[in-house]
């Protein structure tokens, strides 16, 4: 497992974070912490999880697990935005609900301190400078070690950063955006952005709740029963079947993951994850699984560069019509 430092800061990171998400739903408290010492054993150092996987019960399966564990070896992430209970003030980024959660989330974690705190969303409903502050004061109390920001756009993210340097505040270290070989629209403004700002990157989904596993093939007509697609179409999630079995951009994508898989022996899993890691700007992508024989799979990436062809042929592969004003920002002779 190599290591990376996130963004522009002096923390080292695994360059494989493991996802909790499941932990409380699919994936049992024994399961999920045989996974998590898999995960260490390999030389994983880097571990996140949320307030809202399984109302918190993911937090408190890592908790009990942290706890057989010297603190300081792991790096623990966690995010806050999304409602925790009935009350008209257990949602949002305003200052009764970031501190109410992060307090909620000390406690399940079992932890004096969390060493990566993140926005889970924007909340327009609250005035950004009443999030950052209150996210400032967790810092410099000692509860939090950075902040972070998930599913931003460009200009959100912008945003944040110049307020927080403008008012001398802790500002932003990391993102953690959708990013795959599917779904490539973080480059757009994201990816630019956290290059320019010095943002660590660390994409969720990477291989597309299953999509990009190697699961999923020309020519099928329905996801495979039990997979997270066919949950996903269930549920109404953003991976379902009908989103990308529509576009023949994900045909072409998957021909050409799993050509390099069947040439190069590897999963396509390992692939997919391999073409991500090398992805400028990116720190760590987040594996999650729901079996060991998922993490051992997930685990093979570690460490892998694949063959420029290989990297050329993915990427190509995956090239997305660019919207104005990208188009043309793309075309500008200046830019050559």
């Amino acid at each position: 497992m190599r290591y990376r430092y996130l963004g522009s800061t002096g923390l080292r990171v695994s360059e494989l974070c493991l996802g909790a998400m499941t932990f409380g739903r699919e994936t049992d408290e024994a399961t999920s912490h045989a996974m998590l010492d898999r995960f260490v054993d390999a030389g994983g150092n880097f571990v996140d999880t949320a307030d809202i996987y399984s109302a918190g019960t993911s937090e408190e399966i890592t908790g009990r697990w942290l706890k057989r564990r010297r603190r300081e070896d792991v790096v623990v992430a966690s995010k806050v935005r999304y409602a925790m209970g009935d009350g008209p003030n257990d949602r949002g980024l305003g200052r009764s609900h970031v501190i109410a959660g992060v307090e909620a989330t000390l406690r399940r974690l079992g932890t004096d301190y969390l060493d990566i705190y993140q926005v889970h969303a924007w909340d327009p409903g609250t005035p950004l400078q009443e999030t950052l502050a209150t996210l400032d004061t967790l810092v410099t109390s000692g509860k939090v070690r950075y902040l972070g920001a998930s599913n931003f756009s460009g200009w959100q993210l912008q945003k944040a950063i110049d307020l927080s340097r403008a008012r001398g505040w802790e500002p932003f270290t990391c993102l953690q955006p959708l990013y795959n070989l599917l779904d490539r629209e973080a480059e757009w403004e994201l990816m630019e952005v956290s290059r320019n700002e010095g943002l660590g990157v660390i994409p969720w989904s990477p291989l597309r709740g299953g999509w990009l596993s190697g699961a999923i093939r020309r020519g099928m007509s329905a996801p495979v029963s039990g997979t997270r697609v066919e949950t996903a179409g269930q549920l109404g999630w953003g991976e379902r079947w009908d989103v990308y079995n529509q576009e023949e951009r994900t045909w072409r994508v998957l021909d050409a993951l799993h050509d390099v898989a069947d040439r190069t022996g590897l999963a396509p899993a390992q692939v997919s994850l391999a073409w991500l890691l090398g992805r400028p700007g990116v720190t760590a992508p987040i594996v999650g699984a729901r079996t060991m024989e998922q993490l051992e799979t997930n685990l093979g990436a570690a460490g892998l560069d694949l063959d420029p062809a290989d990297v050329d042929k993915l990427t190509q592969a995956s090239e997305q019509r660019l919207p104005y004003p990208y188009n043309v920002i793309e075309t500008d002779p200046e830019r050559r």
